[in-house]
């Protein structure tokens, strides 16, 4: 079936064609698309998860306006840059340039922190270095003495990170009975390079066979703690079979290790095992403030730039815009000024205000992270340039997609082509233009179903976003569930949350809501670590949109355990017996049975002159990631790179009656990821669909005892059709007799809740309280709840 697309108001391409025109898009699984979208305006992408969406307007449009920047930079600076190869399309005319807002995260960075993001320390900094006020006799300090990112800046003793790290014995050492031999020194490596300053220490004439509580103190203490790096031959004992040579051995204390791991590590398995080990204090000699006194000595309005820093947005503002600032003379003070509150203003426009300029970016959420990228977009004031955005409105409590929706507005009206990919029906509606891809996820989509104003898909019947944009009835009500039991909590502290008693119902679905920065997270990380102290449930599981793995080499089959049972039944067929093959054999990930060109990966990297690497099937394997004797075993016709390469769907029939493999099967099915691959890198899947396949392997788990389930924001990435699955599972679990928490913003899942705790009324310092409790019902009609009327509306009421 040809694509849908209204075409009445696309002329033909010319030299100035108002049209983005893609021709044979099949990047992952589209089929052959062709679409035309209207430059100047508000298009949005909508469709189930896994529809294609994605991959049309990041992998295919976004891709293809890189690509085409690339090839204008010079051969040698190309290769200075992280590019994605070509998308797999025929042609895209009429395509500006493209700037990217993904909902990715960097590298957690301790530097990195919202005034880093939106530039605005740079304004702040350059406001203390021209207008600040210093101590008589003092020099003016440039603004990079501001900074604690800068040897001008930073305090000395923490380095400009605002905490001092340390350890103690009790943390290396956590059992005294043991020796050093039988691992006393619980901070020290494994495998050779632990026995290696084990051998240092003999060497040196310590005893490492007593118990270590009975080594002399002073021993301890420079075991531990010395900064001195001894060499010292060492004889290694000999071991049958081994030939093992005296070498230079050179002793590193359990400190040092420690502190030179978490520093320099780029293991973040090994920077995580480090930090286990250490303790964490406020900086003794700038409290904190990240800064060298002289810095702390200049003051603007009255205060210190690491107190402006840790004020919210909104009281910065306030601060800057009081009479008292306006009113000094120094024409810079006032131009500065006025650039910071410009600048403020798009944060705050976006439901942002809460925020500090000292925040942490690794504590913000990725919709938060998102947004701020797009208020630094509106003040940079390109124009003529496609802006690619990945469900903005994520983490956005409904009183704040209307702000959402005006920054929209706001950077079409200055001239841009503005691209959206979204779920939340309300930026849907808002769109002028809307391409819906399906019909379903998987190889059963990659089709444009619809290309045209919004209002033109009601007469697409195999949309599956018809039904939600234009026969929305009221959430249907339901009896609410009666508690087996509470969980209290309180008086809670921590953030925005003073001395807050709250009570949570055992055995029900409650919805945490409120505005952003209200203080939902917290209070449900408080709930869980309370759950599991007390022991108020048997289990307590957090199923999160982290990724389920961070190389192609971890996958959906893997994750589940799924992968186990394959191996286990192609190590049982006739051939694999007759040949001796082990369940070794069957996996890509060691030696033995993996094609060894690629190492299992089935791509190699491809260097070529004075261009990025790119990726390529492998010559030997052409992507199978096993060597050809592995391949020549069958399970019932297929190979091991074929069972892989099959949808869950196809799966599931093929092995119906493998009661192992056919258990996760269906609880894959259940959650709406029938669609995936077997094999599909962990890599390849959105947030949407990694914590879903985490609920699945939760599903298929036998749940005898009563668990608690926590779910932050389980709705973001999933299509209204996608959380009508969700739901069935959630209340799937409660009807068990478990206990459901989730964070959430959608009203469909707040309405079929059984109990609500709404927080507010406003987001960080004017959060943090409890404005309403109760049955969906109770709270649609409280006074002073932001969620209160976007909740009515939903119940019909």
């Amino acid at each position: 079936m040809r694509d849908r697309h209204d075409t009445s108001a696309a002329p033909s391409a010319g030299p100035h064609d108002p049209f983005v025109r893609v021709r044979g898009a099949r990047e992952h699984n589209l089929r052959g698309v062709d679409v035309d979208i209207p430059r100047d305006a508000l298009t949005v992408f909508t469709g189930v998860s896994g529809s294609g969406k994605s991959s049309l307007a990041f992998g295919t449009i976004y891709a293809e306006a890189q690509r085409r920047y690339f090839e204008s930079v010079a051969p040698y600076a190309r290769r200075l840059i992280h590019q994605v190869g070509a998308p797999k399309v025929g042609e895209i005319t009429g395509l500006p340039p493209a700037v990217s807002l993904e909902q990715r995260r960097a590298a957690p960075n301790a530097r990195s922190s919202v005034g880093t993001v939106t530039t605005l320390s740079n304004a702040l900094r350059m406001l203390f270095s021209r207008a600040g006020s210093c101590p008589p006799g003092a020099e003016r300090l440039d603004s990079d003495s501001f900074s604690p990112n800068t040897a001008a800046g930073a305090c000395p003793s923490c380095q400009g990170l605002g905490l001092v790290h340390d350890t103690t014995e009790e943390l290396l050492v956590p059992d005294p009975a043991l020796s050093i031999r039988e691992g006393a020194i619980a901070a020290w490596p494994g495998a050779w390079q632990g026995k290696n300053l084990r051998d240092v220490l003999d060497a040196l004439g310590h005893d490492v066979d007593r118990p270590w509580r009975e080594l002399d103190a002073k021993d301890r203490e420079w075991i531990l703690f010395t900064d001195e790096q001894p060499v010292v031959t060492v004889h290694p004992v000999r071991e049958p079979g081994r030939i093992q040579r005296p070498y230079q051995g050179t002793y590193m204390s359990a400190r040092r290790y420690v502190m030179h791991t978490f520093a320099d590590s780029r293991s973040a398995t090994l920077r995580a095992k480090a930090e286990r080990f250490l303790t964490s204090a406020p900086c003794p000699v700038c409290r904190g403030s990240r800064l060298r006194p002289e810095a702390l000595a200049v003051t603007f309005a009255g205060r210190t730039i690491a107190e402006l820093a840790a004020l919210p947005l909104t009281g910065l503002a306030e601060v800057l815009a009081s009479p008292a600032t306006r009113e000094r003379d120094a024409e810079a003070a006032r131009v500065l000024t006025e650039d910071l509150l410009a600048r403020i203003g798009t944060v705050t426009e976006l439901g942002l205000g809460y925020l500090s300029l000292d925040r942490p970016t690794p504590t913000l959420s990725s919709g938060e992270l998102q947004r701020l990228r797009l208020a630094t977009q509106l003040r940079a004031g390109l124009f003529g340039v496609v802006y690619v955005l990945d469900e903005p409105s994520a983490g956005l409590h409904p009183a704040d997609t209307e702000a959402l929706l005006v920054v929209l507005d706001r950077l079409k009206a200055a001239g841009n082509t503005v691209f959206v990919v979204e779920h939340h029906l309300d930026v849907v509606r808002h769109a002028d233009w809307l391409v819906d891809v399906g019909p379903r996820a998987g190889e059963h989509g990659g089709r444009v179903l619809h290309s045209g104003p919004p209002e033109r898909l009601a007469d697409v019947a195999e949309s599956a976003t018809r039904r939600f944009l234009f026969d929305r009835a009221p959430v249907p009500r339901r009896a609410v569930r009666e508690p087996v039991g509470r969980l209290r909590t309180g008086p809670v502290t921590r953030h925005n949350l003073r001395g807050l008693d709250a009570t949570v119902p055992l055995g029900v679905l409650t919805a945490v809501t409120g505005v952003s920065g209200s203080g939902k997270s917290t209070l449900v990380g408080v709930v869980t670590e309370l759950a599991e102290e007390r022991g108020d449930v048997a289990r307590v599981v957090t199923v999160d949109q982290k990724p389920i793995g961070r190389t192609p080499r971890s996958n959906l089959a893997t994750y589940t355990g799924l992968f186990d049972v394959v191996r286990k039944l192609f190590t049982a067929t006739d051939e694999a017996r007759a040949r001796g093959y082990k369940a070794g054999r069957f996996s890509f990930n060691v030696t033995g049975g993996r094609c060894e060109t690629c190492q299992g990966e089935g791509f190699v990297s491809v260097e070529l002159l004075f261009l990025p690497s790119t990726y390529a099937p492998c010559p030997d394997c052409h992507g199978a990631r096993y060597n050809p004797e592995t391949l020549q075993v069958r399970l019932r016709g297929l190979t091991i790179a074929e069972v892989l390469d099959l949808t869950v769907e196809a799966a599931a029939e093929f092995f119906a009656d493998e009661p192992a493999a056919a258990r996760s099967l269906r609880t894959l099915l259940d959650v709406g990821l029938g669609y995936l691959r077997l094999g599909q890198p962990a890599t390849e899947l959105s947030g949407g669909e990694a914590q879903r396949i985490k609920l699945a392997s939760e599903l298929q788990r036998p749940r005898r005892a009563h668990t608690l389930y926590v779910l932050d924001e389980p709705t973001t990435g999933l299509h209204p059709a996608d959380v009508e699955v969700l739901m069935r599972q959630l209340h799937g679990l409660v009807d068990a007799g478990h206990t459901v928490v989730v964070v959430e913003h959608d009203m469909d899942v707040v309405a079929g809740a059984d109990w609500v705790l709404d927080l507010g009324p406003g987001g960080g310092d004017e959060g943090g309280l409890i404005v309403a409790e109760g049955p969906p019902g109770v709270v649609a009609r409280a006074a002073g709840s932001r969620t209160a009327r976007f909740l009515a509306a939903r119940l019909g009421d």
